[in-house]
């Protein structure tokens, strides 16, 4: 199947979106540098916790640009994962769009199965500083291998739970517990007095299936295997019941929860109002640390055996976290490739990264940087949980999956609501799951 025969098919299951733009005032570039009167269009996810510093980031990295090349940059964002997978879908079929996009690491698949963006040839490497610049872990989903890669790694996000070291104490917790099931049972004791054990983002897009997807690996089912989808399994729907039960059954969750996205966990938590924070990176130490539980929350890594077992069975296995975080790609379609790998190298800089730390928590993954973090305690969990991390499947067809593991959410929210979870129902949203993923696996050979 060609590129734009695989794109069109997955088309015809999203809804089209309409991305946001933002254009920069910028000072005037001097005469005779390479970019002068040229434009870079540059894609990225919007900053739902930081939009303003995001807006400002924007700024500065176009004025900068401009001053080093001559070249303007304007931004484009999409808010979901929908509105990512439709804008790739779209330039791609019509050969025009932004000449850089920052995907999410498990997005980088889809990416690739196109035949639309720049593979990274030596020299190209070259041209962003090399492949020696950035930690080896953050290369691991860069391509299906070494010599087809099209991903230049940007950020680094491993996941990890954040804990309310004082609520702990006072229960006479010592730690976290490192099984699900033990975790709940944490949660049960430390929801008193409104306040609640956990801290969960039902509403978000981009959370719930990263929950499953780790119960299910835990549990030895990779939820692809080749190009059979097993979305099916016993150990799938467990997951699902497990984290769907924290709220409708168990109890242990706000209820207002099964509207949350992501910055309202983090706000609750950081109110006091939550025990723990599961499946958050860097990015939240930034409004925790300007919160009402600074210096009395921690990290750490997420339980590593699945709901219902004590211990990690055979073929499971002990993920913390997804590989994840952002890779930059360069559209083939692009008239201006040079111009583009001179702005990945300097947004992958050592300067450039230490700037998108400090203003999102989003981890480097300039080498020469990351060091200089190493002996920070606060990260010592999330750098633990980096080094622990495992990569989802690198299949063109993994974007749709994910939206399929998403959509048993949404489609649950009513009922989770309303404070239950109608299992026959759960049951038929998974089974359609399945459909759904082995379909995008069958479009994507």
């Amino acid at each position: 199947m060609t590129a734009k025969r695989f794109l069109f098919a997955l088309a015809c299951a999203i809804v089209m979106a309409t991305p946001l733009s933002a254009c920069t005032a910028e000072p005037a570039a001097e005469p005779g540098l390479p970019g002068v009167g040229k434009t870079l269009n540059v894609l990225v996810s919007a900053n739902s916790i930081y939009p303003t510093q995001q807006k400002q980031w924007f700024d500065d990295v176009s004025a900068k640009f401009k001053t080093q090349t001559g070249a303007s940059v304007t931004f484009e964002t999409f808010a979901s994962p929908n509105d990512e997978l439709t804008k790739i879908q779209t330039s791609v079929l019509s050969s025009q769009g932004p000449d850089v996009y920052s995907l999410g690491t498990t997005f980088t698949p889809t990416a690739y199965a196109t035949g639309a963006f720049v593979e990274l040839t030596a020299d190209d490497w070259a041209k962003v500083g090399g492949r020696d610049r950035f930690l080896p872990a953050t290369l691991g989903i860069s391509g299906p291998d070494k010599q087809h890669e099209v991903g230049i790694p940007f950020t680094s996000r491993p996941f990890v739970m954040a804990y309310n070291t004082e609520m702990l104490k006072a229960a006479g917790i010592a730690k976290p517990a490192d099984t699900w099931d033990g975790l709940l049972a944490q949660a049960k004791t430390l929801t008193t007095g409104g306040n609640f054990g956990l801290a969960v983002a039902y509403g978000d897009s981009f959370d719930p299936w990263k929950f499953i997807w780790a119960m299910s690996v835990q549990a030895g089912n990779p939820l692809v295997n080749g190009g059979k989808a097993q979305l099916d399994q016993e150990s799938t729907l467990k997951a699902y019941q497990t984290y769907l039960g924290w709220l409708a059954t168990d109890k242990v969750v706000d209820p207002a929860a099964a509207g949350w996205k992501n910055a309202q966990a983090i706000a609750a938590f950081g109110a006091g109002k939550a025990a723990f924070l599961p499946m958050v990176s860097a990015t939240s130490k930034v409004t925790l640390d300007k919160s009402s539980v600074a210096g009395k929350y921690s990290y750490a890594i997420m339980p590593t055996i699945p709901p219902g077992a004590t211990s990690l069975p055979a073929g499971g296995v002990a993920a913390t976290s997804i590989l994840s975080g952002d890779n930059l790609v360069v559209a083939k379609y692009s008239k201006n490739k040079d111009l583009a790998l001179s702005l990945v190298k300097m947004l992958t800089s050592a300067e450039a990264q230490e700037t998108y730390y400090k203003t999102f928590g989003e981890l480097p993954t300039n080498a020469e940087y990351a060091k200089t973090l190493q002996s920070d305690p606060a990260l010592a969990a999330i750098v633990d949980s980096s080094g622990k991390a495992s990569g989802t499947p690198f299949s063109g067809a993994w974007s749709q999956i994910q939206l399929a593991l998403v959509n048993v959410v949404v489609q649950s929210v009513p009922n989770l609501a309303a404070g239950k979870v109608d299992q026959a129902q759960l049951k038929s949203l998974v089974a359609q799951a399945q459909t759904a993923a082995q379909s995008a696996l069958d479009k994507a050979k």
